[in-house]
């Protein structure tokens, strides 16, 4: 079942009123990108957001830190402002912002569908999840629709071929080798990902093992003799049974007569895991911005303090990360609103103080200024006199 937003919005017409006028055969939309692009996003996803602490505390560290950051705009008070402060009923403005972040770090793109009141003004704002959506590029190599399946269900969001625009904003990370979708961390991210995995499984079968390496049972043959293969199953049997694992830990060992149990110490490479371990770490971080220091990671002395560390992270990742966001909304809402502007209040931001507090005694003290010119350099405009 298809349901098609072609051609691209009409006038007066609103988005749900457009879901039923055209339906096309499903075969028509389900290309091998689609299947490809959802297989290789969610195996990646579970590997590394669901089974990794380190990247689930870097995506979330930057997303929640992102859904914090206070929002302005141009003109003050302006009905963009108030839909994103309230995307629709579901989820608050902040939840809005957390997943729409959480898409872009973790996919390389994000998608909002924009719906329309009895107006055809923006009244709701929805995310659509990243591997559900295709896009289909037309002759000439631009986006000539969007496609949304879910369930068995496509939506089609077209593209006026005029100005570019389409009934969905796609908000995309830079890519070089592809035209129309952005590069996820998790791509850069990925060997460093299944690195700390494999030692995090490796350190967990060690500790199932008693937490100490393996040994050899050696047979000493009195006479030439040897086990029987009878003896020897029997012999690895309750090996199995009564001495492995971390429940059996500290049971003595009870040998017969010409058994005796040799342990095998560890190689200095296989100690060295939890560097490894470490490092691998210290790279996931990187690749989604997160400075080391605030996942509490070891050997990381990049930072004086824990609150260097901070400002690095808004400084680097997140305001860069919200810039984009709200360029992309500013750009796109200014089709029903000509002139709107979203920005971040940088000086709202508790993370920023100490940079807001230096660049205040710097102006104080500039006496070649005026009072006017003082102000504008600190955002306040150029009105007063005092």
């Amino acid at each position: 079942m298809e349901f098609s937003f072609l051609p691209w919005r009409r006038k007066g017409a609103s988005l749900r009123e457009q879901k039923r006028r055209a339906a096309v055969p499903m075969a028509m939309v389900t290309g091998w990108h689609v299947g490809a692009l959802a297989r290789g996003y969610e195996a990646q996803v579970r590997e590394s957001y669901l089974r990794n602490a380190i990247a689930q505390r870097a995506v979330r560290l930057v997303a929640e830190s992102a859904a914090s950051a206070p929002w302005m705009s141009a003109p003050t008070g302006h009905p963009a402002l108030q839909l994103l402060a309230r995307p629709n009923p579901c989820q608050p403005g902040a939840a809005f912002i957390e997943a729409l972040a959480s898409h872009l770090v973790l996919a390389g793109n994000a998608y909002v569908e924009v719906v329309p009141g009895p107006d055809d003004m923006p009244l709701e704002l929805h995310l659509l999840r990243p591997e559900r959506v295709t896009v289909v590029p037309g002759p000439t190599g631009w986006p000539q629709e969007y496609r949304h399946t879910v369930g068995g269900t496509t939506v089609r969001y077209g593209v006026d071929p005029v100005t570019g625009r389409g009934d969905l904003l796609h908000i995309r990370t830079f890519h070089p080798l592809d035209d129309h979708y952005g590069l996820s961390p998790l791509e850069a991210a990925q060997l460093a990902i299944e690195t700390h995995n494999a030692a995090g499984r490796w350190n967990k079968a060690l500790l199932e093992n008693a937490a100490r390496p393996c040994g050899a049972l050696v047979f000493e043959p009195g006479q030439g003799t040897t086990l029987t293969q009878e003896q020897f199953d029997r012999l690895k049997a309750e090996m199995e049974a009564g001495f492995q694992g971390a429940q059996n830990a500290g049971r003595p060992l009870l040998l017969e007569g010409g058994l005796k149990w040799q342990a095998l110490s560890l190689s200095p490479a296989e100690l060295d895991f939890i560097e490894a371990r470490n490092a691998a770490a210290r790279e996931v971080a990187l690749a989604f911005g997160v400075p080391p220091m605030l996942l509490g990671l070891p050997g990381d002395n990049t930072y004086a303090n824990y609150g260097e560390a901070n400002r690095a992270l808004w400084r680097l990742t997140v305001l860069p990360l919200l810039t984009k966001i709200a360029d992309s909304l500013s750009a796109y809402l200014g089709h029903w609103w000509e002139g709107v502007s979203l920005d971040i209040d940088r000086n709202a931001i508790p993370a920023l103080a100490a940079d807001r507090e230096r660049l205040w005694r710097q102006v104080a003290t500039a006496d070649f200024l005026s009072a006017q010119e003082k102000r504008r350099l600190l955002g306040l405009g150029g009105e007063g006199d005092g």
